[in-house]
C-alpha cells in the first residue's frame, strides 16, 4: 500500500531545514495540517490547502481524508511526544511516512554536551508539573519539555521547595532557529518570569543539605505521606508491593485506598503503571491528592466511593489490593471477579475477624497466606526494648489464567 498521509517533522529552521523527501511529499499534498506557527514556516511554492487543527484537538479531519495525500506538520521529532505517535495509534504503518527532524531534546543534548541515553525526558506539554516531582533526584540530569513560558520559573519553584535550589537551569527558546537563545541559571534566585513559549529546560539537579530525597525503591518512609492513621506501614508496604509484583503497563486497583500509598508506590515502580485508588472517605480523598502530586504520579485516578459498589463500570485490573473492607460482604467475591486472568489479588487484615475471612477465601481459590511481624526498639526507662505492631496477616493468591 502507497502512504497516503505523510507526517513531516519541521524545524525552528522552516522549510529549508527539510530534506528532498519532505519537500517532495509537501510540493505533491492537497491539504497540509499544522498548527499557526508551523503552517507560516511554509513558503508560497506549497499550493496545498493548509488547515488549522481544530479546537479542542482532534484527529478527526485528517483521518476523513483517508486516500488523499496529505501531509500533518510536526515539531521536530513526529514520534517523540507528537503528533506522529497519535496518528500512528488511529492508523496501520503501511497508509503512514513519518519524517522526522531532530527532536528539541536532541538539539538541547547536542548544545550541552549531555548523552541522551543517560538523560531522563519529562514532557509538561498539557501535563502537571507535579509529574516531576518523582524524576528529582541528586546528581540526576533532566530535560524537560515545558508547557508554556511560565513552565522555567515555576520548574525553579519547585525544585527550591524541594531543597534542590543549588540546581542548575539552562532554559533554551526556539532550538534550531535564528531566534535560538539559552538561559542559565540556578534555582535559588531564578529571576526569569516568563521565557519564549517554545521552550525547553535543562535541569542538573543538585541538592542541598536539607534536600528531601526519596528512594526509588518501594517502602517510602511513613513521614512521606499525609494521612490520618490510615497508612500501610513502610515495612509492610515494601513486602505488599513485592507480592502485588508491578509489571510495565498493569493496572492496580487500590481498594480502601487509605491516603494511597499502596496505588502510589505502585506507579513510581515504571512510568507506564496504571492505579485507580477506591476510597470512601472525603477526608482521606484529600489526602490521596495531596501525596499522588507530591510524590510524582499526578495520574493516580481517584474514584470516590465506596467498595464494592464504587468498582462497577471500572477498567478491569491486573492486580488488586485490597487494604480493608475484606469483612464487607461480597468485598473479596466482587474483586476476584474483576480481576483479570492470571492477575494477582492481595489483601491484609488486622483483625481476628478479617483474618477469617481471607481464610475462607483461601480455602476457596488457593493462595498463600503470610504473617507479618514487625518490633522496633523503642526506650523503656533507661533502657530499650521490642515494641511490636500489630501482626498483620497477608493472602497473595493468583487468577487462573
Amino acid at each position: 500500500m502507497t502512504p497516503w498521509l505523510t507526517v513531516v517533522g519541521i524545524g525552528e529552521d522552516g522549510y529549508t531545514g527539510l530534506g528532498k523527501a519532505a519537500r517532495h511529499a509537501l510540493l505533491k499534498a492537497d491539504q497540509v495540517f499544522g498548527s499557526e506557527r508551523q503552517l507560516a514556516l511554509l513558503p508560497p511554492c506549497i499550493r496545498a490547502t493548509h488547515q488549522l487543527w481544530p479546537k479542542p484537538f482532534s484527529l478527526a479531519p485528517v483521518l476523513e481524508q483517508r486516500g488523499t495525500p496529505v501531509c500533518v506538520l510536526a515539531s521536530g521529532d513526529p514520534m517523540f511526544f507528537g503528533v506522529g505517535a497519535s496518528l500512528a495509534r488511529e492508523l496501520p504503518s503501511e497508509e503512514l511516512h513519518i519524517l522526522p527532524a531532530p527532536s528539541s531534546c536532541s538539539l538541547a543534548a547536542a548544545r550541552l554536551g549531555w548523552p541522551l541515553q543517560t538523560t531522563p525526558l519529562v514532557s509538561l506539554v498539557g501535563r502537571p508539573l507535579a509529574a516531576l516531582q518523582a524524576q528529582i533526584h541528586p546528581g540526576v540530569r533532566l530535560l524537560v519539555l515545558s508547557n508554556d513560558g511560565e513552565s522555567p520559573a515555576a520548574i525553579a519553584e519547585l525544585l527550591r521547595e524541594r531543597g534542590f535550589g543549588p540546581s542548575r537551569l539552562s532554559v533554551f527558546e526556539h532550538l534550531g532557529g535564528a531566534r535560538e537563545r539559552r538561559i542559565d541559571g540556578l534555582a535559588d534566585g531564578w529571576s526569569l518570569q516568563r521565557a519564549a513559549d517554545l521552550n525547553l529546560v535543562a535541569v542538573d539537579c543538585i541538592a542541598s543539605h536539607d534536600a528531601r530525597c526519596l528512594p526509588l525503591t518501594a517502602g517510602l518512609p511513613d513521614d512521606a505521606y499525609r494521612h490520618d492513621g490510615q497508612l500501610t506501614k513502610r515495612d509492610v508496604r515494601a513486602i505488599t508491593l513485592a507480592r502485588l509484583a508491578p509489571l510495565p503497563g498493569e493496572l492496580l486497583w487500590d481498594v480502601g485506598a487509605g491516603c494511597g500509598s499502596i496505588g502510589i508506590e505502585w506507579l513510581r515502580a515504571h512510568p507506564s503503571c496504571r492505579a485507580i485508588a477506591i476510597e470512601a472517605d472525603e477526608g482521606r480523598q484529600a489526602h490521596i491528592a495531596h501525596n499522588r502530586d507530591a510524590l510524582g504520579v499526578p495520574n493516580l485516578q481517584l474514584v470516590a466511593g465506596r467498595a464494592p459498589e464504587a468498582l462497577d463500570g471500572l477498567t478491569a485490573p491486573d492486580a488488586i489490593f485490597i487494604g480493608g473492607g475484606v469483612t464487607v460482604p461480597g468485598m473479596l467475591q466482587a474483586c476476584w471477579q474483576a480481576l483479570k486472568p492470571g492477575g494477582r489479588l492481595v489483601a491484609n487484615a488486622v483483625t481476628l475477624q478479617s483474618e477469617a475471612a481471607l481464610i475462607a477465601f483461601r480455602g476457596e481459590h488457593g493462595g498463600e497466606l503470610t504473617r507479618i511481624d514487625v518490633a522496633q526498639a523503642k526506650p523503656l526507662g533507661g533502657f530499650d526494648t521490642w515494641r511490636a505492631a500489630l501482626p498483620i496477616t497477608l493472602l497473595q493468591v493468583s487468577k487462573p489464567s
